[in-house]
Formats: C-alpha cells, sequence, structure tokens
C-alpha cells in the first residue's frame, strides 16, 4: 500500500469524521448514503474517507447489483470497538 502508512492511520483516526464513521458500521453493513447521514458529511466526503478506509484494510465493500454496502473487516472491527470505549470514556468527563 504505497502512501498509506502507520502515521496516516494515526492521522485519519485523530479527524472526527473517520472515528465517527467507523463507530457507526460496528457490527452491520451500511451504505455510504446512509453512513454520510448520520455522521453529517457529504457523500463524497464519506467515500472519499471510505476508499482510504478500504486501502487501509478496515471496510470491504460488498456489491449486489446496483446496491453496494461496506462492511468492517476484523481490523476494522477491532478499531471501531476501541474508538467507541474511547467516546464512551469521554462520556464519564
Amino acid at each position: 500500500m504505497p502512501g498509506i502508512g502507520k502515521k496516516n492511520l494515526e492521522i485519519m483516526f485523530l479527524h472526527d469524521k473517520p472515528a465517527r464513521i467507523i463507530t457507526k458500521m460496528k457490527g452491520q453493513k451500511k451504505y455510504a448514503s446512509v453512513l454520510a447521514k448520520e455522521v453529517d458529511c457529504t457523500y463524497s466526503h464519506c467515500v472519499r474517507i471510505l476508499q482510504d478506509m478500504k486501502k487501509l484494510g478496515l471496510v470491504e465493500f460488498e456489491k449486489k447489483g446496483r446496491i453496494k454496502h461496506v462492511i468492517l473487516t476484523k481490523s476494522g472491527e477491532e478499531i471501531a470497538h476501541s474508538m467507541e470505549g474511547i467516546y464512551l470514556s469521554f462520556d464519564k468527563i
């Protein structure tokens, strides 16, 4: 994966939208358009984030006909679980 490294992964999840996108996907298939609405960002921005996550091996796209779902890989699920824990810790403060 040229150009995608550990530093880029750290930078990605220090931003609000990617962190919220991955936590919203935890345990389920989603449409990119639904994710965009849930995290309040544009569809194109959401797709760009999802494509970066795919390059990092965190999500996969599942296409059936015209329908395209996004699902988390095992690594993606682990990060989503960790991010959810961080958000819960923030809520306690």
